[in-house]
């Protein structure tokens, strides 16, 4: 039988990995989140500096590192700067502070434009989710195991659940911008 749970659930873990990458954006405030996609290559694998270091936001515009193992400051140094974030960290033994500048209004308009994109990229994947759950309605109708009355009714079903996951990632997009675009 046809499980649209199945097509619900995979369109709310897109929207997660969706949120996570908008979390992980430079908004002008300290944010943890921001450091998420961040791995460093540390005892032989790429870990996340949350996994080697305590993480916090003592100021509103500081992000406080505090390393556990004072080996893994320099990596986690190049690793930040090496990263897209455009953040210089200042290393103080086993402390590194991140002070979060105030973006700059080209900056401001580079960062909506990729806030777009990651929106309109996670709008595909749900759309190629609905296309999946349509595929294989039309393989349950072509192999009888369901009526072309079903078929129209799960349709509309994954078409509901479709456009409210798609107005969900047209809200965050919204939200996000504005965020961005008040100083």
């Amino acid at each position: 039988m046809f499980e649209t749970n199945l097509y619900d659930n995979k369109m709310n873990k897109t929207i997660e990995v969706f949120n996570k990458e908008l979390n992980s954006l430079r908004t002008g405030r300290a944010n943890i989140n921001m450091l998420d996609l961040i791995k460093v290559d540390v005892y032989g694998q790429k870990m996340p500096i949350n996994q080697i270091a305590t993480i916090s936001t003592p100021e509103a515009r500081l992000i406080s590192i505090q390393v556990w193992d004072l080996n893994n400051v320099n990596l986690i140094d190049s690793a930040i700067k090496k990263s897209e974030l455009g953040l210089n960290p200042q290393i103080d033994g086993q402390l590194i502070r991140l002070p979060i500048p105030n973006l700059s209004e080209e900056r401001r308009t580079e960062m909506r434009k990729m806030i777009k994109t990651m929106g309109e990229k996670c709008k595909i994947s749900i759309r190629n989710i609905r296309r999946e759950a349509n595929e294989n309605l039309k393989n349950l109708l072509k192999n009888k195991k369901i009526s072309e009355d079903e078929e129209n009714k799960f349709e509309k079903t994954i078409q509901t659940v479709t456009d409210n996951h798609i107005k969900i990632v047209d809200e965050k997009v919204i939200s996000k911008e504005k965020e961005i675009m008040t100083i």
